[in-house]
């Protein structure tokens, strides 16, 4: 039998105290040495010591103690130390304590009598216990409720025994004559709990003999009777209606922690619509009663719970649950947002979104500082409704529409890709959406944003008004052109070249300057004076923020506005009658272009223009100049169908996603069905129709069927030593989150008896043992099953090794078997997941630890080659299917995964099929911490040759 452990206390072992420093310590005089030497032998019994010597010193000195800490460590010592040899019998020195305790039952000090109560009901040892017996009876009568308390947890704690109904054979009747008279709510509990756990019909009969004063009792007691019903229930699940009459009258509890118990027995026991929407009601008046966050998120989880078994209930309590976004913890607030957009349908939707476009208003109060995190949050959910359901889209994306200059730039983008995406699905919003943009296109500020709202203007813009309107916009912030002066330029760079020592010194006329907010202003030679922004003719900041993020040199989205510019002067040519308004457009149009040029490749901004832009931006000017059919097709209709696709597959993934995550649940052949109309309805409540009425359905279902893959548990038995070892042994690995549980199976192939049979394991890594190895005794051609825990701190691939130490009859000596390695793949700790590209870049540039795999494989096949990685990384790849697709010689794609502690780990494919046919490139893999980095390494490093490795 395994040792039970009931007291631990960490103990550092740098500079472990002398046996003899603590012998000394105990048999002198003074007391707080005597405790500090009790607390010092403790530590060292916990921490594998044996100390015999001890013992009779602390007999003689440390019993006799009047101190109240003295005794109190003194039985915390009797509890730590072996009271039985290797045969399993009582120590013969266990009875010299025996009159002590004894003593201390019938002390006068109601604090040691309860203390040694406490040690009592710790005690497995019959032959102690037993002279006690008396005396534990006796305190049942004491004046002080503590020590009735413990008596009464002394009393089951002896009755528990391999022989205590013997002991005590009328216990059960005499605590519940106790409980009948028992005033003290502790002690109330304690006898209840000891019937429950020893007589449990005596504890159901007091049950339903009290069941009207059940809601009157102390929370304490009614916990206990919610343990009990859960018992009962599951061993006799035909009497559990009468039970769950008891529940929902504790639903009303003034308890939390009964109220939150009562709900989740309530959903452990019934499937009934009324039952399932009590404790629904119930875990939504938690979630707005309590001020604790930590609560506040368990609920939600219950919630979710219910949503995934439960959800057309749920969906009636969705506004109940919207509630909780009053609270001001962003954990709670995303949370209750993503149990709320599983809840929304046609009946709901409207009212979900108002309650939303509330919250979004009261984030512009700017009293949190995380509310341009929340209106993200808020910005996203509202996307997911429209997209799911467009008809509201109308009554949102005005509102929003005002946060494209948000200074949250995260917030910002997400509104420019839900109106981007809206403008598409709603047709009949066009119009307005097109205007409104065009009046809150001066406010946008994020550099990331802007390609968005020009991308939106340029496909968008259709009729005559609109393509003016448009081009008007973009003109009007881009300002006067051009950007600068070349004759300023050169006047400047001469001045610099003449006085080299003084930067500031008086330069000839004009040059042109960029100020710390990337606009531009003139500096006089007079006066040396940097003219503000809003003095200056061809830079000043009424002429909009795009003129001002192109000036420091974003020529990136100096291309984006030319490919506007160009789709709205095409599109011109199509609704445009006059030839006259065309050529001006179309002159206006390639004079900004230039102008971007001749800034790009000027020494006024911080840096030359890029490659790719240049040529972005030459090759709309030759489009303008020479325009064809064919041309104009690709630039004014292909873009928007590539988009059009983008969105269809966007929903056929989502659909795969769900359909994924929903159950599958069939019944087998030869299950039992119940004809619930030709039942005996006599006597059964509504609640117990409700819920036969649930269960036959789930029966038919299949829902109570669970197939667990046999196969892949066979996987995860690992051989521990050779046939031919004299001890065979193998384990069943199991990785739940931070545990990792060994079922070890040891077989002894002798025909002797193996003795002191002990399995030592130690680790490598961030993994710790949790229990100290126990010794058995193996009859020959027997096995024994051994159980190990395992603790898990971090996601990193580590190393379970040791060995099997035994002795056998003949000799003497310890024979030790070595075992194989027990690896712990990190796979078991990281599972596929989910996350927007913006999130992903984000991430990627935040995270520091890289990890650089060079490709070295033998697959020939890019696309082959990426699949084998995702196999056998356990990620989900985040770039669409449809990009992937075709072939070009090239591949590159995002992947992502998640590890149970939270950690998230990017993995970016990058590759090459070279001219011999083999494939080249880089996987680099990025995380916050170093452990899962080095560990995904290792594994890709590992698999990459190919499926066979």
């Amino acid at each position: 039998m395994e040792k039970s452990c009931t007291l631990l206390i960490y103990y550092d072992k740098g500079t472990p105290a002398i046996a003899n420093e603590i012998k000394e310590a105990l048999e002198g005089n003074d007391v707080s040495a005597k405790i500090d030497a009790l607390k010092n032998a403790i530590m060292l019994l916990l921490n594998g010591e044996t100390l015999p010597q001890l013992f009779i010193t602390i007999i003689r000195y440390v019993l006799t103690s009047e101190d109240h800490t003295v005794q109190k460590l003194l039985l915390l010592y009797l509890e730590t130390i072996e009271k039985t040899d290797s045969k399993g019998k009582v120590l013969p020195e266990m009875i010299l304590i025996c009159q002590n305790l004894r003593n201390n039952l019938q002390h006068p000090n109601e604090y040691i009598r309860g203390v040694t109560l406490r040690f009592l009901s710790r005690l497995r040892e019959t032959e102690v216990m037993e002279p006690l017996i008396p005396s534990v009876l006796q305190n049942l009568e004491h004046r002080h409720p503590f020590v009735r308390r413990n008596a009464i947890l002394a009393i089951m704690s002896i009755y528990k025994l391999p022989q205590g109904d013997q002991l005590l054979i009328d216990a059960p009747e005499t605590i519940e004559k106790v409980l009948a008279t028992e005033q003290d709510p502790s002690a109330k509990r304690n006898a209840f709990l000891m019937l429950f756990n020893c007589d449990q019909d005596r504890a159901v009969n007091y049950l339903l003999t009290n069941v009207d004063r059940v809601s009157e009792w102390n929370e304490l007691l009614q916990m206990v009777v919610l343990e009990l019903i859960k018992k009962v229930c599951r061993t006799k699940p035909s009497e559990k209606g009468k039970y769950i009459k008891i529940i929902i009258a504790l639903l009303n509890a003034p308890s939390s922690a009964v109220t939150y118990e009562c709900a989740g027995t309530l959903v452990s026991l019934s499937s009934a619509p009324t039952a399932i929407r009590a404790a629904a009601n119930t875990y939504c008046q938690l979630l707005l009663s309590q001020s604790d966050n930590n609560v506040k998120l368990i609920v939600l989880d219950r919630l979710n719970e219910l949503k995934a078994s439960h959800r057309e209930i749920m969906v009636e309590m969705i506004m109940d649950v919207l509630r909780a976004l009053s609270s001001p913890n962003l954990d709670i607030r995303r949370k209750t947002l993503d149990i709320v957009l599983e809840l929304v349908t046609h009946r709901n939707v409207n009212e979900v979104v108002q309650t939303l476009k509330k919250e979004v208003v009261k984030t512009q109060s700017g009293e949190l500082e995380k509310n341009g995190d929340y209106r993200q949050m808020l910005v996203q959910a509202i996307h997911a409704c429209a997209v799911k359901f467009p008809e509201v889209a109308s009554a949102v994306v005005h509102l929003l529409m005002d946060f494209l200059g948000d200074t949250n730039v995260a917030s910002a983008l997400d509104v420019a890709v839900f109106v981007r995406e809206i403008i598409e699905s709603n047709p009949k919003l066009r119009v307005s959406i097109i205007t409104r943009l065009l009046d809150t296109f001066y406010q946008i500020r994020a550099a990331k944003v802007f390609p968005f709202a020009l991308w939106i203007v340029g496909e968008y813009c259709l009729s005559l008004s609109e393509v003016e309107s448009g081009i008007a916009t973009i003109k009007q912030c881009l300002g006067e052109m051009p950007f600068y002066s070349a004759s300023e330029e050169a006047e400047s760079n001469d001045s610099s070249n003449k006085t080299p020592q003084n930067t500031s010194a008086i330069v000839s006329s004009r040059r042109p300057a960029i100020l710390s907010d990337g606009t531009y202003a003139t500096q006089s030679a007079a006066s040396e004076t940097v003219f503000s922004p809003s003095t200056v003719a061809q830079g000043s900041l009424a002429s909009g923020n795009l003129r001002s993020l192109i000036l420091t040199g974003d020529f990136f989205l100096g291309a984006v506005v030319a490919c506007t510019l160009t789709k709205l002067v095409l599109r011109l040519e199509e609704v445009q009658s006059s030839k006259t308004e065309i050529n001006k457009a179309k002159t206006q149009t390639l004079l900004i272009m230039v102008c971007m040029l001749q800034l790009g490749q000027s020494h006024v901004v911080p840096h030359s223009i890029d490659p790719d832009s240049y040529e972005r931006i030459v090759l709309c000017i030759k489009l303008i100049c020479h325009t064809s059919d064919e041309m104009k097709k690709i630039w004014l209709e292909s873009c928007r169908q590539s988009f059009v696709k983008m969105l269809s597959e966007k929903q056929l993934r989502e659909l795969e996603e769900l359909k994924a995550k929903a159950q599958i649940s069939n019944a087998q052949p030869d299950d039992l069905i119940d004809f619930f109309h030709l039942k005996s309805r006599k006597g059964m409540s509504l609640l117990e129709l409700e819920d036969q009425v649930q269960d036959d359905l789930k029966r038919a279902t299949g829902e109570f069927t669970k197939d667990e893959n046999d196969a892949n548990k066979l996987n995860r038995i690992l051989q521990l030593t050779g046939f031919s070892d004299p001890v065979y042994a193998e384990a069943y690995v199991t990785v739940h989150h931070y545990d990792i549980v060994l079922d070890v199976t040891i077989i002894n192939r002798t025909k002797e008896t193996l003795q002191n049979l002990c399995l030592e394991l130690a680790t490598m890594g961030d993994l710790k043992l949790v229990e100290r190895p126990q010794n058995y005794t193996l009859a020959p051609e027997s096995k024994k099953k051994i159980k190990a825990n395992i603790k898990v701190s971090s996601t990193e691939t580590g190393v379970i090794f040791g060995n099997i130490v035994y002795e056998t009859s003949n000799v003497m000596e310890r024979n030790v078997v070595v075992l194989n390695d027990i690896h712990i793949d990190i796979m078991d700790y990281i599972s596929p997941a989910v996350c927007s590209d913006s999130a992903f870049r984000s991430m990627w540039a935040e995270f520091e630890w890289e990890n650089k795999v060079a490709v070295n494989t033998m697959i020939q096949d890019e696309k082959e080659f990426l699949d084998h990685i995702i196999n056998s990384t356990n990620m989900k790849c985040l770039t669409p299917t449809s990009v992937l697709e075709g072939e070009c010689g090239f591949l590159s794609a995002n992947l992502y995964a998640k590890s149970v502690f939270g950690e998230d780990a990017l993995v970016n494919v990058s590759i090459e099929k070279q001219s011999d046919e083999k494939l080249s490139g880089y996987i680099r893999i990025r995380s916050k911490t170093q452990g899962i980095a080095l560990s995904l390494g290792d594994k890709i490093t590992l698999k990459q040759k190919g499926k066979s490795s």
